[in-house]
Order: structure tokens, then sequence, then C-alpha cells
């Protein structure tokens, strides 16, 4: 059985006056988010009969509002299926509308192909993501999230929740994407997505990559910027230290947004992460944990990866404004000084402030020397991540 958590972006919403595009991917929770707000009105999208409704007859919106007697909220889900109402919503609040809008939407790519403009005058952009470290409170298990991901349909379902990842990695990730002719070679993009999957978290090599699939270059970067258009991916840059003796690289590294969508595009699933990918999983997780918390607070935090020519690597850093955050993530219970060797050459490659931090799964911090603190997961996520300054 599923059960209603609270979502850190539930409060904003629901105290204020502005109207607001919620985007988010599939089955992160949007519907079940908005419908708690008890709107007045919810116009849904995503059901085929209602769709083709205002699809045909576009100025239907405006005349259904004009003909509400009170001010009222209003929820149109799944925006981006019809772009052009997002800009009708923006001409009713320019109009000085007495109604405000929460519009959902699981593809800024559609949104930005149909002329629609983003960020129109005073709607607020809001992201949601899949369920975070701090939503879960009481709920929270690392074993479950690193199998099964933190999708709130699936996590939360312990019965049914693995078959409907299934179902999720198969026929929305394949099937829907090709359905909305995102992508016409549907055997290509299968199997990128395979690539993409059990390269979740790498350096990205294009020329390699496609010498290793015989995919055009172009095209798989095409795929990946499909991935992040629909909000399936998060691309980290990498750091440009500025240092002369630092040959930094200049490659992306490109994550799925869950790790439980990782594992079923793998069909690893369905039982507990083995011992030799869980480590990369822990890693994923939690810069997954970090993008979360970052945009669910509206932080104007900038996220860097970090590796030299040379090897030296620091899986995350954080550009608070005020200082940099290097991150270097240890799915073990214990930190040897001679796994400090990322941090250490990022510390030296910045005349910034710097604060670094080991995450492991220990029980104790640990102070290293140039200041480098290991620090257990939940410490760090409980009470390091959300008191750094901004």
């Amino acid at each position: 059985m599923t059960h209603m958590l609270v979502r850190t972006i539930e409060q904003r919403l629901r105290t204020s006056k502005k109207s607001v595009l919620l985007l988010g991917a599939r089955q992160v929770g949007k519907s079940t988010l908005t419908r708690a707000l008890r709107p007045d009105r919810i116009v849904n999208l995503a059901d085929q009969d209602s769709y083709l409704g205002y699809a045909k007859d576009p100025g239907r919106l405006r005349r259904e509002l004009a003909a509400l007697n009170q001010p009222s909220l209003v929820v149109l889900d799944e925006i981006q299926r019809i772009p052009s109402l997002l800009n009708t919503i923006q001409a009713e609040i320019d109009e000085g509308s007495r109604h405000r809008f929460i519009l959902t939407g699981s593809s800024a790519r559609k949104l930005k192909r149909g002329g629609a403009n983003l960020l129109p005058g005073r709607i607020v952009l809001e992201h949601l993501d899949p369920l975070s470290f701090w939503e879960l409170g009481d709920a929270f298990d690392l074993d479950r999230a690193l199998q099964v991901g933190t999708l709130p349909g699936i996590y939360l379902d312990r019965q049914a929740g693995v078959d409907v990842l299934d179902s999720y990695a198969t026929v929305y990730l394949r099937e829907e994407v090709q359905a909305e002719s995102i992508i016409r070679d549907v055997g290509t993009y299968a199997r990128f997505l395979d690539i993409a999957a059990l390269g979740s978290g790498d350096w990205i090599n294009y020329s390699k990559l496609a010498s290793d699939t015989e995919i055009a270059k172009e095209t798989i970067r095409r795929f990946f910027q499909i991935l992040e258009d629909t909000l399936l991916a998060f691309r980290i840059p990498p750091f440009e230290s500025g240092h002369p003796s630092r040959h930094v690289s200049q490659r992306d590294r490109i994550l799925l947004f869950d790790v439980g969508v990782r594992n079923a595009l793998l069909g690893l699933h369905r039982h507990p992460a083995a011992a030799t990918d869980k480590g990369k999983l822990f890693e994923q997780w939690l810069i997954l944990q970090c993008l979360y918390f970052i945009r669910a607070n509206h932080l104007c935090w900038r996220v860097y990866g970090y590796r030299t020519d040379a090897g030296a690597e620091v899986d995350l850093v954080l550009d608070t404004g005020k200082l940099l955050i290097a991150i270097e993530c240890k799915l073990g219970r214990t930190v040897a000084a001679s796994q400090l060797g990322g941090l250490r050459s990022f510390s030296s490659a910045t005349k910034r402030q710097v604060r670094s931090y080991v995450v492991f799964l220990g029980e104790h911090p640990q102070r290293f020397e140039n200041n480098i603190l290991a620090v257990p997961f939940m410490t760090f996520l409980k009470d390091t991540l959300p008191n750094l300054p901004d």
C-alpha cells in the first residue's frame, strides 16, 4: 500500500499567490501533489477526450474560466500536450484574472517546440523530482532506494512497485517517447537507452560511444539532449579551475533522474544491488539527493564535476557563491587517507575557499589533513547540506 508524504515544495505551493508551472518527469507525483491542494477545477490533458476537446476548440478554456463565479485555483495537467494553452493562461494573468493557475508538464522540450514561453511573466517555475531523503523521513530505506529508486508509486508500493517500474522503463521511456515523434528509429534509441543507463554518472566520451555502438556521435548528443528535455536526466558540466598546471577534463557527466529507472533499463531492479554495482549506485543516489535539494529549495548553487587528465576525480562540486563544496562518495564504512587524492587535487586547483567532504557509511565523522571531513551520509544530508552558506 502507498501513503501520502509531504513534499518539500508543497507548503510553498499552498501559500503562494502566484501561478506556477510545475515540471517533472512522469510518476514523480505532480498530479497527487496538485490534487492535495484541493483545486476548484482540474483540466486533465492526459485524458484523451479532454485533450481532443481543448485541441479542437482553443477558445474553450477562456470561456470556461470566464464562467467561474468566484476566484478559483485551476490545475491544468500535462500542459505540454497543448503548449498554446500556456500562452492563454499568461494572457489571463496579464489581464488581471481572478484565478490562480498550477500548470504541470513532463516535457520542457514539447513546450519549447510549441513556441511556449517557460517563464511567461508572473508564472513561477517549480520542479518536482522523485522522493528525496528528507521527504521520505522514517520511510527511508537505503537498500530499497538503491534497488527501485524513489518514484513515489514504486518506492512506497512493496507489492506491485517493481512491476510498475518494469512498465515505466519499457512503456514510457521507449514506446511513449517514440509515439510522441521524438524519435523515428526506435531500435537505435532503445540501444542508446541501455548505453545511457549503463553509463549513468560516467564522464561522457561521445567519440568512444559512437565507435562502440555504431551510433553517430551527433545522434548520441541529440539523444542525451532529449533525455534532459524530457526531464529524465541531469547534465553535470566540468569544473574549470583556471589553474595553468591542471589539465581538467572538459567532459560532462549525465545521470538518469532516478537510480531505479536506471536499474530497470538494465534489468537489475528485481533484486538488491550487487556488491559490484552498489558503490556506483550509492554515488549516483547521493548526487541526485543534492540535485533534488537544490531545486526543491530554490538555491542558486551551481553544480560541477571535477576530473583531471591524470585521473584525479571529485564526484560533485557545489558552488554556493560563498565557497566551493567538494564531495566524494564512498560506500564503505571506513575511509583511508589514500582515497583522498581527488579532494586534495581539487583544493590545490582553485584559489577559492573549499570545504571537502567524504560522504560514507560509517557511524562517526573523521577529520583528515587539509581539513577534509569524512561524514556519515545521513549526517551529511540531515545537518551538513542544509546548513551550507548560500
